[in-house]
C-alpha cells in the first residue's frame, strides 16, 4: 500500500503529460481540418498525394501493422529523450543533438524494417521504380534523422532544464507538464503548417523549405534556450555552495 501511495504522484504526472499531448494533438487536428490541410472524405481527396497513397496501401491488417511501426518509432524517440534527461551529467546542446540524431535514425530504421514487411513484393517493386537509388535514399534518411534530431535534442535539453529546476525546490511534475504544454503548442502549430505545405497536389519547394526552416529555428531556440537556463542554474549553484559552507562552518 505504501508503494501505491509513493507511485500515485509520479503516475499522476505521467497521465497529465499524456492528456496534454492528447489535447494538443486534438487541437492540431481541428486546425488542420478547418483549414483544409486534412480532408476527411478521402474519395474526394484523390488529388492529395500523401493521403491518397497512404490510404490506398494501409488497409486491414496492414493498417494495424503500420500503427505498431509508428508506435515503436515514437516509443524509441520518447525513451531517448528520457534517457538523456536521466543520464546526462553535464547536458549540452551538442550531445543532446547527437543523441537525438542517433535516436531518430534508429527509430526510422525500425519504422522501415516493419513497413517493408507490410508491403507486398508488387508494391515494393512499384515504389522502387519511382524512387531514387539506395545511396540517395540512405542520405535522405540520415538528413531527415538530423532534422528530427534537432527536435529530440531540444526535448532532451528541456527535460534537463526541468530536472535542474526541481533541484531548486520546484515541482518536477509541474515543470514537465508546463514545458510540454508550452513547447508542445509551438511544435504542434509548426507541424500542422509543415504538413499543410507538404500535403498538396503540387508541392511548392520554397514554401515547404520556409516551414522546415521555421521548424529547425524553433527547435534550436528551445535547445539553446534550455541550455542557457541550465548555465544560469549551474552558476547559481556554484555561487551558493561557498555560502552554505560558510554558514555551516
Amino acid at each position: 500500500m505504501n508503494d501505491m501511495k509513493k507511485m500515485a504522484r509520479p503516475f499522476g504526472w505521467l497521465f497529465a503529460l499524456a492528456l496534454v499531448v492528447a489535447v494538443l494533438g486534438r487541437i492540431g487536428l481541428t486546425i488542420a481540418g478547418s483549414t483544409g490541410v486534412l480532408a476527411f472524405d478521402y474519395i474526394s481527396a484523390s488529388g492529395v498525394p500523401i493521403l491518397d497513397v497512404i490510404c490506398s496501401i494501409l488497409t486491414g491488417s496492414a493498417f494495424v501493422a503500420f500503427l505498431f511501426a509508428a508506435a515503436l518509432a515514437l516509443v524509441v524517440s520518447t525513451a531517448g529523450v528520457v534517457l538523456y534527461g536521466a543520464l546526462a551529467a553535464r547536458p549540452c546542446p551538442a550531445t543532446a543533438f547527437l543523441w537525438g540524431w542517433a535516436t531518430a535514425l534508429v527509430a526510422l530504421v525500425c519504422l522501415v524494417i516493419v513497413v517493408l514487411g507490410i508491403l507486398s513484393a508488387v508494391q515494393v517493386g512499384s515504389m522502387s521504380s519511382k524512387l531514387p537509388g539506395l545511396p540517395v535514399i540512405a542520405l535522405g534518411v540520415i538528413a531527415f534523422a538530423a532534422f528530427l534530431g534537432t527536435l529530440l535534442g531540444a526535448a532532451s535539453m528541456v527535460v534537463c532544464a526541468c530536472v535542474a529546476r526541481s533541484r531548486a525546490g520546484h515541482s518536477l511534475g509541474t515543470s514537465l507538464v508546463t514545458a510540454a504544454a508550452g513547447c508542445g503548442a509551438v511544435v504542434m502549430l509548426l507541424t500542422v503548417g509543415t504538413f499543410g505545405a507538404l500535403n498538396t497536389s503540387a508541392v511548392s519547394l520554397p514554401v515547404l523549405g520556409a516551414w522546415l526552416a521555421a521548424d529547425v529555428a524553433a527547435n534550436l531556440a528551445l535547445l539553446f534556450g534550455a541550455a542557457a537556463y541550465l548555465g544560469r542554474r549551474e552558476r547559481q549553484e556554484t555561487t551558493e555552495k561557498p555560502r552554505v559552507a560558510t554558514v555551516r562552518g
